[in-house]
């Protein structure tokens, strides 16, 4: 059979495209061949966790000689996951078509479940972080004001020689007793802004800032407070109001699925008081905590006894957490990206939806979600952080692994197909949100991704620092600007790590978070990244384009992004060697640099180029 009876992407097969609002009309049809005397035909469907229903199908007509078209539409009442195949009927059986490849169906019993996401009808994303980018930074490592600073000498080290290796000393069981602070602060973050802002950022997002008793921050103490190495409220307060003077919004960390044993909330080493969970069965925090054997067995996050889990479904943790949030926003915060948003329970995420928007609707909420956030399954239980009442978006691991292993493997094709997927399964409202990261706090440095292959190859106690020799380190700096280009293309919002735009190096936790390298940056990488800054901002085809695969194959990949009366061609070249490529146009020009001459675009090998074409 040289032909396929459906494929979901496809819009005169199934319009509209992708996910729809609850109450939409969606109209899928079917092609069979006139030699297989097809006398009916049926949408066999159901809503997630429902039975299924068949809707027949009537005859549309032919399509030439030999081919022939069913229809059916379908309008999904209420918003959640609803899955189908057809069915199709002869005078002599009974066969189905089920999904292959992806979004292609074929005539067998073999393949799986075709489906849509319906999400709430007035479900909506802010509009003004479409089309920008993200700069993340771990505070402690991004820049020092050079205000003094104290803190209590047994717990806490403070380093006065910026730039040098993070300090790594756990006991034989991996446990850290001390920890070490380079000093990174809100004036720091603020003297900064115009060099953020050369590079095109318009939101800043940062790792935790509330009180903790650890640098990364994710144990915290007060949810109230900012940490004192960090500043002071008012600190904080100029940092969001000069970053807003520049056009620029802070995006703060929420870590709300556990707090610190050595928090005011549970208090375990008494720093606090005599108070908290820990040692009063009748503290007000008490019933945020599961206890086993009251004070010393509970639930920790991961195992980890330093961080203590909470209920998330306790109506007075909800109730203080929405204050709290609130509290961020008043003083400048523009957005939350959520700490292991698959561990949040329904009930609180959509009361923290809830208690974000009334303070401003055009606030973000971004989740940590590693997988295709449509079909997450976590605690047994289908998630619905799409649909609209919970996230925004979602950080975007799935085209990080797509883009990490093009460029490291060369291996092109598939890759449309893995970005296709997402743009078919989230709410274009999604989509065009979404965290498109290479890298962060909890991954190694990408340029030791792509420049060695052993980047991950270190156990818990001794752990991979990064070390690279000048070959890998050239060769990660090739295609981290391949893949860079990439990133700031595909559908969503790139998101830097801090120190990545200037050839940051980096191996395992906590090595990935070493200071920026100021007056040691990588100024050709630096250059790369601010044409990327600048491209991206002048064309508004990035802020809700469509997302159009070209090619993927022998080692090169090309996809579109049109809208807003233009059309932007990216073409990356993995094979070492330059080639010619074909452009779908003769009248595109390079944005990048590279040599086009009518429809041919010369490209060097371990490269990429942008090109633009005007519709209008």
């Amino acid at each position: 059979m040289d032909f396929i009876p459906f494929n979901s992407r496809l819009t005169y097969h199934k319009y509209p495209y992708g996910a729809v609002a609850e109450g939409t009309e969606i109209t899928l049809r079917i092609i069979l061949p006139r030699s297989f005397g097809c006398n009916g035909a049926a949408l066999r469907i159901h809503k997630d966790g429902e039975n299924s229903c068949d809707i027949p199908m009537s005859w549309d007509g032919m399509q030439g000689d030999n081919e022939e078209w069913w229809k059916v539409t379908f309008t999904p009442a209420e918003s959640g996951l609803y899955y189908y195949h057809f069915c199709i009927y002869n005078s002599y059986s009974e066969s189905v078509i089920t999904r292959f490849e992806g979004s292609k169906g074929l005539i067998s019993a073999e393949g799986g479940e075709f489906f849509f996401t319906a999400y709430d009808k007035d479900f909506e994303t802010p509009d003004k972080i479409k089309g920008s980018i993200i700069y993340q930074i771990f505070p402690d490592r991004f820049c020092f004001s050079g205000n003094a600073k104290k803190v209590k000498a047994d717990t806490k080290v403070l380093r006065d020689d910026w730039g040098n290796d993070p300090m790594w000393e756990p006991d034989n069981t991996g446990k850290i007793s001390k920890y070490d602070f380079f000093q990174g602060d809100f004036k720091g973050i603020e003297s900064k802004l115009p060099y953020l802002k050369s590079l095109g950022v318009g939101y800043i997002y940062l790792n935790p800032i509330f009180l903790a008793e650890s640098n990364h921050r994710y144990d915290t103490a007060d949810y109230e407070k900012p940490d004192t190495l960090l500043g002071t409220q008012k600190d904080f307060t100029s940092l969001c109001k000069k970053a807003k003077e520049m056009g620029i919004e802070i995006i703060l960390d929420g870590v709300f699925s556990h707090t610190g044993a050595d928090s005011k909330y549970f208090n375990k080493s008494k720093n606090f008081g005599e108070g908290g969970a820990y040692n009063d069965v009748n503290s007000p925090y008490y019933s945020w905590y599961k206890f086993e054997e009251y004070p010393d067995k509970y639930d920790c996050w991961w195992g980890v006894d330093i961080l203590p889990e909470v209920d998330e479904e306790n109506d007075n943790y909800i109730e203080y957490i929405s204050a709290i949030l609130k509290k961020w926003q008043k003083l400048g915060a523009s957005g939350w990206r959520l700490d292991v948003a698959d561990e949040l329970p329904d009930k609180f995420l959509d009361a923290l939806r809830k208690a974000v928007k009334a303070q401003d609707k055009d606030a973000i909420v971004l989740g940590e979600v590693w997988e295709d956030a449509s079909v997450k399954i976590s605690y047994s239980q289908r998630r619905r952080y799409l649909q609209g009442r919970q996230l925004d978006s979602v950080m975007n691991y799935p085209y990080a692994d797509a883009l990490v292993h093009f460029a490291v493997t060369g291996e092109a094709e598939g890759f449309n197909d893995k970005i296709s997927e997402l743009t078919e399964n989230y709410p274009k409202c999604v989509v065009d949100c979404l965290m498109n990261h290479i890298g962060t706090h909890d991954t190694c440095r990408i340029l030791n991704r792509l420049g060695t292959l052993d980047a991950y190859k270190s156990d818990h106690i001794n752990r991979y620092k990064g070390d690279m020799t000048p070959e890998e380190t050239e060769r990660g700096k090739r295609l981290l600007k391949m893949i860079s280009v990439m990133q700031f293309t595909l559908p969503g919002v790139p998101s830097i790590y801090y120190g990545d735009e200037v050839a940051a190096s980096g191996g395992v936790d906590p090595f990935n978070r070493k200071c920026y390298p100021w007056g040691n940056e990588d100024l050709s990488m630096l250059a790369h990244y601010k044409m990327l800054g600048k491209i991206r901002n002048e064309h508004p085809a990035f802020i809700d384009g469509s997302f159009v695969p070209v090619s993927d194959t022998m080692g090169c990949v090309a996809y579109e992004r049109q809208g807003h009366g233009e059309r932007v061609i990216t073409v990356a070249n993995r094979n070492s060697h330059p080639i010619t490529y074909g452009l779908p146009g003769d009248k595109f020009i390079s944005l990048t640099g590279q040599e086009v001459s009518g429809n041919q675009l010369h490209l060097e090998g371990e490269s990429a180029a942008i090109l633009y074409m005007s519709c209008d």
